[in-house]
């Protein structure tokens, strides 16, 4: 997946373990059903353009390669980001930009190692490794003994991937999908922290700045004036529709009607979607035991928020 727009700096902090909202008055409760609904399609649509936009900038590998396809998604969405934000740059603390430079690095370093991933594996094997960092993060979170139990299917879940083959993925790109994991894992903490720090948008917009400064220059040192080709330039243009700039809007408008922990159990069905755009646009199919291996690894993911989302008083 590219990893998703996960959740923008203005919602709600985005980490696996949050409490679930209290329950909504009985007169309203048939209208919150119906925004609960609205909602749950509003996170599935951003999961699936998230990942049928990964699946396009897999296409465009040959022509851009891995770290080209990467600057060119991050410049794009920066630039919508700037254009739709427009982040206030004073009155913010030294502090304040500390934390958005270390959102943008962490934004950054998550796309370029998931994007070297994808390049060298396919798509759903390498976004269920990706999804371990975030759900060991709600287990550390979550300080509770089931926690440790959900971790622990969740290993047995990519153990059993590796026997469908992990003969047949490369080593390397199994090391960028965890690396990638461990900068999602970076992303959800500081990602909170710019959302108290910045208004709005304004801080997702500075961290993607601060990324597509990351990202740009070794793209443009890997492809060079390639670039630049018009029919590069528009799928680039896609990619960065598709992963973040509809993501984004479809996640803003869904946190406004699910609790943070149903959103947080929604997102981590990431892996089964990304197999199903990695079948259909890239023709990657899994084995019945790797598919297995998928469902046991999103199992294990919607298990760790919910047990993180419990550990609260209601």
């Amino acid at each position: 997946m590219i990893p998703s727009s996960r959740t923008s700096s203005a919602t709600a902090p985005s980490s696996p373990a949050v409490p679930a909202a209290p329950a909504a008055p009985a007169l309203v409760r048939h209208a919150a059903g119906r925004g609960t609904l609205g909602g749950v399609g509003l996170v599935l649509g951003g999961t699936v353009s998230v990942q049928f936009g990964s699946a396009c900038a897999a296409l465009l590998f040959p022509r851009a390669g891995a770290l080209g396809t990467v600057g060119l998604r991050v410049a794009f969405a920066a630039v919508l980001l700037l254009a739709v934000a427009r982040p206030r740059l004073r009155g913010h603390s030294a502090a304040d930009w500390s934390v958005a430079g270390g959102f943008g690095l962490a934004l950054g370093g998550m796309n370029i190692l998931f994007y070297q991933s994808i390049d060298r594996i396919p798509l759903g094997a390498a976004v269920t490794l990706e999804v371990l960092g975030p759900l060991l993060l709600s287990v550390v979170v979550s300080r509770r003994a089931s926690g440790l139990l959900w971790a622990g299917l969740a290993l047995a879940g990519v153990f059993l991937l590796g026997q469908g083959g992990f003969g047949r993925l490369s080593l390397a790109g199994v090391a960028f999908a965890l690396g990638a994991g461990a900068m999602w894992a970076a992303y959800i903490v500081l990602n909170a922290r710019a959302g108290a720090r910045f208004p709005r948008l304004d801080g997702l917009a500075v961290a993607m700045t601060v990324a597509a400064l990351v990202s740009l220059p070794l793209g443009i040192a890997a492809s060079g004036g390639r670039l630049l080709q018009p029919a590069v330039l528009g799928l680039g243009l896609a990619v960065a529709v598709l992963s973040s700039a509809v993501p984004y809007t479809l996640e803003l408008l869904a946190l406004r009607r699910l609790p943070a922990a149903t959103f947080a159990v929604l997102t981590s069905l990431a892996p089964a979607f990304a197999a199903a755009a990695g079948f259909l646009v890239l023709g990657q199919g899994l084995s019945p035991l790797q598919c297995a291996a998928v469902a046991i690894v999103v199992t294990a993911s919607a298990g760790a928020v919910r047990a993180g989302g419990r550990r609260s008083p209601e």
